[in-house]
């Protein structure tokens, strides 16, 4: 288990390196000041920085992307209130292992030393092991610090989060990206890099300073006799992949971003959060999916089009495969985007299955229930229709509501798009209707 500097995780605080360790272990940071990028935590007026001034730690969850500081941080919060550090990855241990650091922390504790108990990758755990963290952090023997790449409110139980803080670590920016290649100079000597590949450099690194001094270290250890530019920069290192987990945490961002991208009429935006996702090897037929229900939930009958366009571009892609059907996906997400706008028809639903569970079994008005036989008939089933098509205006505003149910507005068409003539519509019968009634 290694933190953002790519030290391995200790019971207790090391020696500093040696001059041939790793370059992200040379550079570790020895405080909590030193740590780039989350000031907003570490500061005098962040969280940690409160605490740690208080002397006095709760547990939390260290949320955020892979090599942002998470392990580090939790070593120098030991360090910063003298607290025993104990560390364990989700990834490589078991319940044996969490039985063996919870009774070292007890007999710890009887000594009168406290521990913080780093967990890495805590969201791996299951919920059962995750639940035999409470009564140890409840009786205060361990002070719990996980750390997660993923969203807690779904890998973590709620009763573990209601005993924990959650605080989350920014993405890398390129500020901080520079600071810490700045650090690795000044052990080093410059980067064999002109300024314009160093920029590449850095956002190659997409937020990930672990990533960043990676490369820093094999571009030094290839001793380059020339500075690369861009293009050279390109060919001798490998560009990161993009962090993205197709059932996870970033799946669901990015499909939230596209689809409020379209629904805010931003044609650009929507592109590129498509690009994102399928760059990043998202199934393109979830993403077609999705496509038709922005159609409907977003655009409805504002742009009846709409529908059969996602439907085509679904079918075209099923029949291209990838990477020639991807244009059709790309068509129809900007259809949706330059369309006019309209949540009648979701709204509409929403009202309408409402008021159906709501007025559970009321029976159809006789005269539109079919009289299927002489019985029937007799009864009254039917009596009193009219055939629509038999009146001068093709409608006969008859009653198509249950007795003892009033007619309800479930669907209210905007003024935009298509919606504007069907409301002239619907304006027009209710206008028939009134002279009738």
């Amino acid at each position: 288990m290694t933190d953002l500097f790519g030290q391995d995780a200790p019971e207790a605080p090391r020696d500093a390196p040696s001059d041939d360790a790793p370059l992200a272990d040379r550079l570790r940071p020895a405080t909590l000041a030193e740590v780039v990028g989350q000031e907003h935590l570490t500061g005098p007026a962040g969280a940690i920085g409160r605490m740690v001034a208080a002397g006095k730690l709760a547990s939390m969850i260290l949320w955020g992307p892979p090599g942002t500081g998470k392990t580090s941080i939790a070593r120098l919060l030991a360090d910063s209130v003298g607290m025993r550090y104990a560390a364990i990855s989700a990834v490589f241990s078991g319940v044996a292992d969490l039985k063996q650091a919870f009774a070292e922390a007890e007999k710890m504790a009887k000594a009168g030393r406290k521990t913080l108990l780093f967990v890495d990758e805590i969201h791996r755990f299951n919920r059962a092991q995750q639940d035999g963290f409470l009564p140890y952090v409840e009786r205060g023997v361990v002070t719990l610090v996980g750390a997660t790449t993923e969203n807690p409110s779904f890998a973590l139980n709620a009763a573990l989060l209601s005993r924990a803080q959650v605080l989350v670590l920014n993405r890398l920016d390129e500020a901080a990206l520079a600071a810490l290649l700045e650090k690795a100079e000044a052990l080093e000597g410059p980067l064999p890099l002109t300024p314009e590949a160093r920029e590449a450099l850095i956002a190659q690194a997409d937020g990930d300073g672990r990533f960043l001094l990676g490369q820093a270290e094999t571009l030094y250890s290839a001793e380059l006799t020339e500075a690369l530019d861009p293009a050279g920069l390109g060919t001798f290192l490998q560009r990161r992949v993009a962090v993205y987990d197709k059932d996870r945490d970033g799946h669901y961002n990015l499909i939230s971003a596209l689809h409020k991208s379209v629904r805010g009429s931003d044609p650009q935006a929507a592109l590129y959060w498509l690009a994102r996702m399928l760059v990043a090897g998202e199934e393109p037929l979830f993403l077609a999916r999705r496509l038709v229900r922005m159609a409907v939930e977003d655009i409805g009958m504002a742009d009846p089009h709409a529908l059969p366009q996602c439907m085509a571009a679904m079918e075209a892609y099923r029949f291209l495969g990838s990477p020639e059907g991807e244009l059709a996906l790309v068509q129809a997400c900007l259809y949706l985007a330059t369309a006019p706008k309209s949540n009648a028809v979701y709204l509409a639903q929403k009202a309408a299955w409402k008021a159906a569970k709501e007025t559970g079994s009321l029976m159809p008005p006789m005269n539109i229930v079919n009289p299927a036989t002489g019985l029937m008939e007799k009864l009254g089933y039917g009596k009193g229709y009219t055939y629509d098509h038999d009146t001068p205006e093709g409608f006969s505003g008859d009653n198509y509501w249950p007795e003892g149910m009033a007619p309800e507005a479930f669907y209210t068409p905007v003024e935009r798009g298509f919606e504007r003539e069907v409301r002239k519509r619907l304006d027009y019968w209710d206008k028939l209707r009134g002279e009738r009634g």
